[in-house]
């Protein structure tokens, strides 16, 4: 179990109350697909993939970007059972859609950027251990499934 001090628990809940999933999802997954292209073969049905403007620009990977920060959302609202909360999701990435595990660490390093875009001279050093610890709880119970 995940020890949570007063600051994280804060900090975590008011940087994800300030995201605009919309935005914030899209652009952390566009990220990804363009710095790690290798993540892009879970994405086939996207359509185009082809260049970082192609990436950028598709529905697709924004709609799935925010479906990523609604499933983070939910982690917030459980921050003391976040196994629990990600067991199901846990089994479908590991044994339905075969994602490679270190793929969840690249996308939450990649929406660490997006976070520390948007959040500025604001996004100190303690801001980005709680958020990289509650990432990395969270990319924990996602590879659960896997071990």
């Amino acid at each position: 179990m995940v020890e949570w001090t007063e600051f994280e628990r804060n900090t975590i809940q008011s940087v994800f109350s300030s995201l605009d999933y919309d935005v914030a999802g899209g652009k952390a997954l566009a990220r990804c697909l363009v710095v790690y292209p290798w993540t892009q073969r879970y994405f086939g049905s996207f359509g185009n993939l082809y260049n970082a403007a192609a990436i950028k620009s598709n529905p697709m990977v924004a709609a799935h970007g925010k479906v990523v920060l609604q499933g983070l959302d939910r982690a917030v609202k459980n921050m003391d059972n976040i196994k629990a909360t990600y067991a199901e999701l846990s089994v479908l990435h590991s044994e339905k859609l075969h994602v490679d595990p270190d793929n969840f660490k690249l996308l939450a390093d990649c929406l660490t950027i997006v976070v520390a875009a948007q959040l500025g001279a604001a996004f100190t050093a303690d801001v980005q251990a709680a958020i990289q610890k509650f990432l990395a709880v969270a990319v924990s119970s996602l590879c659960r499934q896997y071990h």
